[in-house]
């Protein structure tokens, strides 16, 4: 099951700008603070700044229930992979397709 976009990660190339940036745009203190990820939360949004995600872009992550049947169902419908699933920790799995517009949708499990 789709449960909505629940993540969107930003590619940075200054993490200590962005991360400024992005804390005071949204008023809060960021939650996950390293030199390779800077997560924050806003309600049930989390915003995330990747200071590798350059080759990616900007990616919107869906969680979902089953990623392999959700990652299938997109290839079914004519996605091409742009990640495997890959396992980021804690039980996470992340994935993502770019769609026959060249559009990247991202799957996040877990």
């Amino acid at each position: 099951m789709n449960q909505g976009i629940r993540v969107v990660i930003y590619p940075v190339t200054d993490v200590a700008r962005a991360k400024a940036t992005f804390q005071t745009f949204l008023g809060v203190e960021p939650y996950a603070d390293s030199p390779y990820y800077i997560g924050f939360k806003v309600g049930d949004l989390e915003i995330g700044l990747d200071p590798h995600g350059h080759k990616a872009g900007m990616t919107a992550y869906y969680d979902v229930d089953d990623i392999k049947q959700s990652l299938q169902a997109l290839l079914d419908a004519g996605a091409h992979i742009e990640q495997e699933i890959k396992d980021i920790g804690g039980g996470g799995l992340i994935a993502s397709v770019r769609d026959v517009d060249g559009n990247i949708i991202g799957l996040r499990q877990g």
